[in-house]
């Protein structure tokens, strides 16, 4: 039965946790403290440093030696129940974009910055190692397996615009410039193919040069193999292609996904030449640049008093800010009936290499995979951190918990509404967040014979809202991002009050 100094306890650990996202909130919403520049600061320091090192600090004084396996045993067999069950409707109905969405919201929750504190109070101290082992868990796996599932639809989608029907059953390599960090779209690219002798096709992606170039006007540069246009974002409307310009009116609608637990290159031109390439003609073959038919390669030129540097050329809301977007009603199923698609270790390789980019420009990969392996080291021969890097760490991470709620509630402020998708789509989440997922978990936690507190911790850290990064990694894919949006902003409200109900229901 859980007490009055039971309930106190908890509430005198969640309270602080609010209190910063709060005092955030207000200090954009109502007292215009700051300003979304200086946002997207704050934001930056809380993702390339207080959230790092905070992961950091859990992880090396977690001992590796004394896992709870039945534990991460559950946690692990509810994720892959969700993940099969859904790969299996994803097969019959070839709908990928929602495997990846519903995976997100029903099982990856804010564990780190949620759950540590929370069930630390409900629970005890033996808890904060489950959470950290968790933590580990998604950073290094499941974070992981995200990246890898939007780098797939990512890069089908490409093959899909740019080589539609059998040609692409012929690829035999893809090249991608260094350049190049992701398929997500957010940068102009450009596929070369090589034909050689054998009718086989070597692809070569690479960052077209136009995205540092000045906007001369509206008029398209057509490809010579397709009717596709490269358009700057000031085209008007009337073009077609439905782009609106990044204006600085877009400041109040939130910030940058750059600027939270990820890292994206700084614009820059690549070293190829596009005018020679049109005139290269190898001996093995003939290079075509294919922009594709139905992607729409945008080149941004920087508007007047407004250069690439400034924050006014972010899209600062949680809306689709990828460059490349698919047209209305383009089906994967519908799509894929007559398409081939190069083979199967030709698309690991290309996809791979993606996921590796974009996971060495990720500060939290470091301070996991760093946590980790202090971890191994310092547990196995009782080896102490020494004191200067302890704690040069530790005044930092002290700082990490309050900084990341402070994050949250500016985050919350910049958005236009804090329920992005609709009532409806908002409602079917949250049910799956805080009904499906802790369901799941509970049936996982009997299978695997967790019982007792551990069960109980089970079902609440599923109970926790949803996480950020699969919003970041959402909004930087242009996948469903006002879904993942409500699901952080919307979550964080309503999940005291559930957490704090299936905590008062498993005491009874």
């Amino acid at each position: 039965m859980i007490s009055t100094n039971d309930f106190y306890n908890v509430m005198c650990s969640m309270v602080p946790l609010y209190f910063a996202m709060l005092v955030a909130y207000a200090s954009v919403k109502w007292w215009g403290i700051f300003s979304p520049e200086q946002c997207s600061g704050i934001n930056r320091f809380v993702a390339v440093f207080a959230v790092p090192v905070l992961s950091f600090h859990f992880i090396s004084q977690n001992n590796p030696y004394q896992m709870d396996t039945k534990f991460i045993l559950a946690d692990t067999l509810s994720k892959s129940l969700v993940l099969v069950s859904l790969s299996i409707w994803c097969v019959c109905k070839g709908q990928i974009d929602w495997l990846i969405t519903l995976f997100s919201v029903s099982t990856l929750p804010n564990t780190l910055v949620m759950g540590i504190p929370l069930l630390k109070a409900m629970y005890g101290d033996f808890t904060t190692s489950l959470m950290v082992q968790l933590v580990v868990l998604q950073c290094i796996i499941w974070y992981t397996l995200l990246l890898f599932l939007f780098e797939y639809r990512a890069a089908a989608i490409l093959i899909q615009t740019q080589f539609p029907g059998q040609a692409a059953a012929a690829i035999t390599k893809f090249e991608i410039d260094n350049d190049v960090i992701s398929l997500d779209g957010r940068d102009p690219l450009l596929t070369e193919s090589e034909v050689d002798d054998n009718g086989r096709i070597h692809v070569r992606i690479r960052r077209s040069t136009s995205s540092a170039a000045t906007s001369v006007g509206p008029t398209p540069r057509g490809s010579n193999l397709s009717n596709a246009e490269i358009f700057s974002i000031g085209t008007p409307l009337e073009y077609g292609f439905g782009f609106r310009p990044v204006s600085p009116a877009g400041f109040s609608a939130g910030y940058a996904s750059s600027d939270a637990y990820s890292l994206q290159p700084t614009p820059r031109a690549s070293s190829f030449n596009e005018l020679d390439s049109a005139a290269a003609s190898p001996v093995a073959g003939k290079i075509f640049r294919q922009p594709s038919p139905v992607v729409k390669m945008v080149w941004e030129s920087p508007e007047e008093g407004h250069g690439f540097g400034d924050v006014a050329e972010k899209d600062l809301s949680f809306r689709d800010c990828g460059r490349i977007s698919v047209e209305e009603g383009l089906d994967m199923k519908e799509t894929s009936t007559n398409q081939e698609m190069p083979r199967a270790l030709v698309m690991l390789r290309l996809i791979l290499i993606m996921v590796g980019r974009k996971l060495l420009r990720n500060p939290n990969t470091y301070s996991s995979v760093l946590g980790l392996s202090w971890s191994l080291i310092s547990f196995k021969w009782n080896v102490g951190m020494p004191s200067l890097v302890k704690y040069s760490v530790k005044i930092i991470s002290d700082a990490g918990l309050g900084m990341a709620m402070f994050s949250l509630g500016l985050f919350m402020a910049l958005q236009p509404r804090l329920i992005a998708c609709g009532t409806k789509m908002a409602t079917i989440s949250m049910l799956i967040r805080f009904i499906g997922g802790p369901i799941l978990m509970c049936a996982a936690s009997f299978a695997v014979g967790l019982r007792g507190a551990h069960l109980h911790a089970a079902i609440v850290q599923a109970a926790l809202p949803q996480g950020i990064v699969p919003f970041v990694f959402a909004r930087e894919y242009g996948l469903h991002p006002d879904i993942l949006s409500t699901g952080v902003i919307f979550g964080m409200l309503v999940s005291l009050p559930v957490t704090l109900m299936y905590y008062i229901l498993l005491g009874l």
